[in-house]
Parts: C-alpha cells; structure tokens; sequence
C-alpha cells in the first residue's frame, strides 16, 4: 500500500487570469492523481489552520455531511469558516495580480510540489503561512475576539471558526 504524503505550502507569484491558473492547478492534480486545494495565503493563519480545515472536511465527507460535492471545495469551506460555498470562494479563493498563495497537497510523491511551482511560475515562501493579527482581521475577527485570547493563542480563534462549520451546517 502506498502512503500519500500531505503537504502545506506558501507560495508567491502573479496570477494573471484566475481562471487559467485553476485550470493548470486542476490539470496538475488529475495528471498526477493527486488532491490539490489552493487558498489565499493572506487568511491562512498557520498550517495547522489548513490541517484542521481538511480533517473536518474528509470526516464530512466520510459522514456524508458534506455540503459541496468535491474533497477540495469541502476544504476550502472549512478553511474558510463559512457554510456558504460562495462566500468561502469570494473570501480564501486566490485574487488575482501579486499574490501570496497556499497549497494543500495529497500526493504519492513531493515531486508535485517542484511542478506546480515550475508550471504556475511561483516562488515557494512558507513564510507566508505564519499568520499574525492582521490575518485574524482579514479573516473577519473581531478585535473583541482578538481581545479574548493571548498573542500565543490566536491560531485558536481560527481553528475555533473551523469547527464551528460542523455546527452552522
């Protein structure tokens, strides 16, 4: 049996037509036979952020509770911490001009990584993932929310509006 490895990557680049780009991202992903989400890294606020998002999102599927028909679109509304598909698109979908970008990626190999990057012209940058509070604002907390919790703590708002699809589904 094959172990597929799971990555999370920051990235950055231009993204000149957005619906090129997710089509060279789809095209990758089923050349390859792999699972590949990409997200607005400027609302990523950590890879545990990305982590937590697709563990709800395959036990929604596996539960089949899953509001949307596709792993991936599954994981960007976790990761988006709305139940509204098209909201979780307008907010964590990647925008176009410079932009800072972060990969899901389920694959047989980390080969995949080298190809994306090469065939979407991006400059890997796990950096960008790191998050701090003006990631917490662009996601839409509150500064009472930020309030409630200590610097070392923020990431748990994030993973707190995660989980908490589960319940507004």
């Amino acid at each position: 049996m094959v172990k597929l490895m799971i990555n999370i990557i920051g990235a950055t680049g231009k993204i000149k037509n957005i619906d090129i780009f997710l089509k060279k991202i789809s095209n990758i992903a089923q050349e390859n036979n792999t699972i590949i989400q990409v997200f607005n890294a400027d609302l990523i606020y950590g890879k545990k952020h990305i982590t937590s998002a697709v563990e709800h999102a395959k036990r929604a599927m596996i539960r089949k509770t899953n509001t949307t028909n596709t792993i991936e679109m599954e994981i960007l509304l976790y990761a988006s911490g709305d139940r509204q598909l098209k909201n979780a698109i307008s907010k964590m979908g990647v925008k176009k001009g410079n932009a800072n970008i972060a990969f899901f990626i389920e694959n047989k190999s980390d080969e995949i990584e080298e190809i994306i990057l090469k065939e979407l012209l991006l400059k890997r940058d796990d950096k960008i993932l790191k998050g701090d509070v003006n990631t917490l604002k662009k996601f839409g907390i509150t500064d009472d929310e930020i309030a409630t919790v200590s610097k070392a703590k923020y990431g748990h708002i994030i993973l707190e509006k995660v989980a908490m699809v589960d319940i507004i589904k």
